[in-house]
C-alpha cells in the first residue's frame, strides 16, 4: 500500500479546517452529501504565521466560522453564504500579480515572491461592511507600501487601481452581471501608502481561504469592506481617479472614498450603528472605523461630499 507523505499531497486533496470541524453539522442538516463533493478540491489550511503587530486591535476576534462563512464576494454569488459554498472553484495556482502604469520599473510577482517580500505580521483589524455588519479579523500580511516601493512610482502617479481576477468558468457570479467585471477598486496614493493599508496573504495564521480573497487581497481598515479588493491580479498607478466597480454601478450610493462615517448615511439605511458578527445587539459606528490616525489624510475635505 502506498502511503503519501505530507510533501506528496497536493493542497487540493486536503480538507480545510472549517469544513472538517463542521462535518457533523452538514450531516445533521442533510447537506453533507451535497457538500462532500466539494472537499477534494477545497483549499488546504496551510500555515502562514506572522509576528505580532503594534497596529493590532485588542478587541475580541470574530469566530473563524463567521469570518470564513459570511462574506461579500459577488464573483461567487450575492448571498453571504455563496462564497463559502462556491469559492472552492477558484484556481489559485499558479498566481501572478502585475504592477504597472506610472512606474519606473513595472514588475510581475508570483505568490512565493510576494510572501517573501517583507516580514509577515499579524494585524488584528476591525472590518466594517457598508450593510452594517462588522468583524474583528487577525490578518497576516505586511504594509502595501512595501510592495509599491518595488516599482518606483513616478511623480505623476496620484492613484492606485486594484484589479481582481476573472475566472468565468470558476466564478458563477460573473455570469449574473451584477457588476462590471473584472472587479476594480482604487485608492489615492497616500492612502495606499499609509502604514495601516495591508497586503493580506492570510488570516488566523493560515493562508487566505478562497472565499476571503485568496491568495492576495488588500485590507483598508478605515473604509467600508468593499474597498478592500480580493484575489488581486493587477495593480496600476494612474494620474486620474480610477472608475471603481461600485461607483460605476451606483455613484449615488457608493462613493470613491467610502470612509466609515456614522454621519454619512447610505441612501437606504443609517450608518450610525453596526452589528458585530457573533454578538447580540448593536454598537455605535466610529468615524474611520476607529482608526483616527488616518484623519490627516483628509484634512480640509468635506467628508459628507467626498464620501
Amino acid at each position: 500500500m502506498l502511503i503519501k507523505r505530507p510533501d506528496d499531497c497536493p493542497s487540493s486533496s486536503i480538507t480545510p479546517r472549517e469544513l472538517f470541524e463542521r462535518r457533523r453539522d452538514f450531516i445533521k442538516t442533510g447537506a453533507g452529501l451535497a457538500l462532500a463533493a466539494l472537499l477534494p478540491t477545497a483549499q488546504a489550511a496551510e500555515k502562514l504565521a506572522g509576528r505580532p503587530s503594534l497596529y493590532s486591535s485588542d478587541e475580541t476576534q470574530t469566530p473563524y466560522k463567521h469570518v470564513t462563512g459570511y462574506n461579500n464576494f459577488y464573483e461567487f454569488g450575492t448571498d453571504k453564504e455563496d462564497p463559502a459554498a462556491n469559492a472552492h472553484r477558484l484556481q489559485t495556482q499558479p498566481w501572478t500579480l502585475r504592477i504597472e502604469g506610472l512606474v519606473q520599473k513595472p514588475k510581475t510577482f508570483d505568490i512565493d515572491q510576494l510572501r517573501k517580500l517583507a516580514p509577515l505580521e499579524e494585524r488584528i483589524y476591525r472590518l466594517r461592511c457598508v450593510e452594517g455588519w462588522s468583524m474583528v479579523i487577525p490578518w497576516v500580511g505586511y504594509p502595501l507600501a512595501a510592495l509599491l516601493r518595488q516599482v518606483e512610482p513616478l511623480g505623476s502617479a496620484k492613484y492606485v487601481e486594484f484589479i481582481s481576477a476573472v475566472q468565468a468558468e470558476n466564478m458563477p457570479g460573473v455570469r449574473d452581471r451584477v457588476l462590471g467585471w473584472p472587479y476594480v477598486e482604487g485608492l489615492r496614493l497616500d492612502e495606499a501608502r499609509h502604514p495601516l493599508t495591508l497586503l493580506a496573504l492570510g488570516l488566523y495564521g493560515e493562508v487566505l481561504p478562497k472565499q476571503n480573497g485568496a491568495p492576495i487581497r488588500i485590507v483598508v481598515p478605515w473604509k467600508y469592506g468593499f474597498k478592500s479588493g480580493k484575489s488581486i491580479v493587477r495593480i496600476r498607478f494612474t494620474d486620474t481617479e480610477p472608475l471603481t466597480s461600485w461607483v460605476e454601478a451606483n455613484r449615488r450610493e457608493y462613493g470613491f472614498y467610502s470612509n466609515v462615517n456614522p454621519q454619512v448615511d447610505h441612501p437606504r439605511w443609517s450608518q450610525k450603528r453596526e452589528r458585530r458578527l457573533g454578538e447580540f445587539g448593536k454598537r455605535d459606528t466610529q468615524l474611520f472605523n476607529g482608526y483616527s490616525e488616518v484623519a490627516p489624510l483628509y484634512a480640509g475635505m468635506d467628508l459628507k461630499r467626498s464620501f
